[in-house]
C-alpha cells in the first residue's frame, strides 16, 4: 500500500475526538487561555480521568497530588498539558492492534518520551514538545498494522516492532516507514510543525541538507528505550549507540544513558492508555 492510500485508508487513522480538536483550537491561539483550557478537558470524563491520571505521575513529579484540571493547568503549564491531552487522545483512540502487545508498546513510548524529555532539558529545548514527540514517534507502527496487518506479519517475524532495525525493514518493503506515517497523522491532527518534522526525519535527522534538533533527540531516545526492551548489555549498547547523531547533538553515550528513567516501568502511567 503507498504512503497517501495508507494515509487515506478508513479507520487507519483514528479521528480525533471533539473535545481535542476543541481543546488543539484554543491552545493555538497566540495567548490561550487557561480557564478555558481547563472547561474544555473537564467537558469530557474519560479525558479528564486519562489526563489526571498522567499529571499524577512520575513524568513531572509533582510536589502534591493534582486533583483536578485546574490544578494540571496551572502546576504543569501550557506545553505540557498539551502533550497530556494528546498522550490521552491517542491512548483512547489504539485498541486490539493486530500483531501488537499494545502494553509493550505503550510502555517504550513513555520511556522514550520520558528520556526525550530530560535529554531536550540538556540541550535547552522544550521539554514538552520532546515528551510529545517521543509519546508518539512510533504511533505509524499502529497505523501500519491496522491497515495492512496481513503485509505487517511477515516483517514482524524477522524484525520485530521494537528492534532497533526496524525502520530499515519497512523501508526496504515499503519505500516507507513507520516515521513517515506518523507524521502525516500528525499533520492531520494538527501537531505543531516542529512536531511533525521531528516525527518525519527521526530517522535521520542530520542527512544532507536536513538538521532537526528534536528529531535528533528522538532518535536517540528510541535507541536507549529500545535497547533497554531488548535487553542490551553494555557491549551492545556501545556498539549500537548512535555515534554521529550523538556526536552532532554533542551527547556521548555516557550522557545519553545519563538520562535513563528511575522507573522502566511506568506501571501509574500505563493505566491512562489501556484502561
Amino acid at each position: 500500500m503507498q504512503l497517501e492510500a495508507l494515509l487515506n485508508y478508513p479507520r487507519a487513522l483514528p479521528a480525533m475526538p471533539r473535545a481535542v480538536s476543541d481543546l488543539l483550537s484554543e491552545m493555538n491561539k497566540e495567548d490561550p487561555s487557561p480557564k478555558r483550557v481547563s472547561e474544555l478537558i473537564a467537558r469530557d470524563p474519560a479525558l479528564t480521568t486519562r489526563v489526571l491520571r498522567l499529571s499524577n505521575s512520575a513524568f513531572f513529579r509533582v510536589s502534591r497530588k493534582i486533583g483536578n484540571v485546574d490544578e494540571a493547568v496551572a502546576m504543569l503549564g501550557m506545553t505540557h498539558v498539551r502533550s497530556l491531552v494528546m498522550a490521552a487522545a491517542l491512548g483512547s483512540s489504539f485498541k486490539g492492534v493486530p500483531g501488537i502487545d499494545l502494553k509493550q508498546f505503550w510502555r517504550y513510548s513513555l520511556r522514550t518520551a520520558e528520556i526525550a524529555k530530560s535529554l531536550a532539558g540538556t540541550l535547552y529545548q522544550n521539554q514538552g514538545n520532546a515528551f510529545t514527540a517521543g509519546l508518539i514517534h512510533a504511533i505509524g507502527i499502529l497505523i501500519m498494522h491496522i491497515a495492512m496487518p496481513d503485509e505487517m506479519a511477515p516483517i514482524d517475524m524477522g524484525t520485530p516492532a521494537l528492534d532497533l532495525n526496524r525502520a530499515r525493514a519497512e523501508l526496504m518493503v515499503f519505500d516507507y516507514c513507520y516515521a513517515d506515517v506518523g507524521a502525516g497523522m500528525a499533520e492531520r491532527w494538527q501537531f505543531p510543525a516542529e512536531t511533525v518534522s521531528a516525527l518525519r526525519h527521526q530517522i535521520k535527522p542530520f542527512e544532507g541538507e536536513t538538521y532537526d534538533a528534536l528529531g535528533g533527540v528522538i532518535h536517540l531516545a528510541s535507541w536507549r528505550a529500545r535497547a533497554e526492551e531488548i535487553q542490551l548489555d553494555e557491549q551492545g549498547l556501545a556498539a549500537t549507540f548512535p555515534d554521529m547523531v550523538g556526536l552532532t547533538l554533542g551527547l556521548d553515550l555516557d550522557s545519553v544513558l545519563g538520562k535513563d528513567p528511575e522507573d522502566w516501568e511506568f506501571s501509574q502511567a500505563l493505566g491512562a492508555f489501556l484502561d
